[in-house]
């Protein structure tokens, strides 16, 4: 088994969107380990393209909601409509190093409306002086929102974020904040 079914099939991802006014659509992933992807922005063709090699099937034809896509739908809702501050959902980072591992662990201890920043959070993960690696492992984050990379800031300034400062500042918004800088 492959996880995915019989031997030999197609690996298949769950999908669906939100509406949020910063960006249009949200647009998330699920597959057999959990949410796998979230893109702020863009359209549902170019969300499919991410996906070459398994099929992309929207979420709502799927029983029991595709792979937890739908609850993570829906507490996106909340989230953008002001009602939720967490997220218990199964989450498939893709990540292989411990290094990496720990950093999503220590940012997901990050408080709703906290900050933290990238040399604050390396010192959580036992590595004071790798605030530059930190930033490395957030690029990469597959999943914004539900690892809160956006409660992230430079010491001098708001630092970066993959969909653009706009994006990190509505996100702070709704949590309470202002980005610095």
């Amino acid at each position: 088994m492959n996880g995915f079914g019989a031997p030999g099939d197609t690996p298949r991802v769950w999908f669906g969107s939100v509406a949020w006014e910063p960006v249009g659509r949200v647009w998330v992933a699920a597959g057999e380990k959990g949410i796998m992807r979230v893109s702020l922005g863009g359209d549902e063709q170019s969300f499919r393209s991410l996906f070459e090699d398994v099929a992309a099937v929207p979420a709502e034809s799927m029983p029991r909601g595709g792979g937890g896509c739908e609850e993570a739908l829906e507490q996106l809702q909340e989230y953008f409509a002001g009602e939720r501050r967490q997220f218990p959902l199964a989450l498939d980072t893709g990540v292989t190093s411990r290094f990496a591992s720990r950093v999503i662990a220590e940012l997901r201890e990050v408080a709703f409306g906290e900050l933290v920043t990238y040399g604050e959070l390396a010192k959580h993960c036992g590595r004071p002086r790798a605030a530059r690696a930190v930033g490395r492992v957030l690029a990469a984050n597959p999943l914004p929102v539900f690892i809160p990379c956006h409660r992230v800031v430079a010491k001098s300034g708001p630092g970066g974020f993959g969909p653009g400062l706009e994006v990190k500042r509505a996100l702070l918004r709704l949590e309470g904040r202002h980005l610095p800088g």
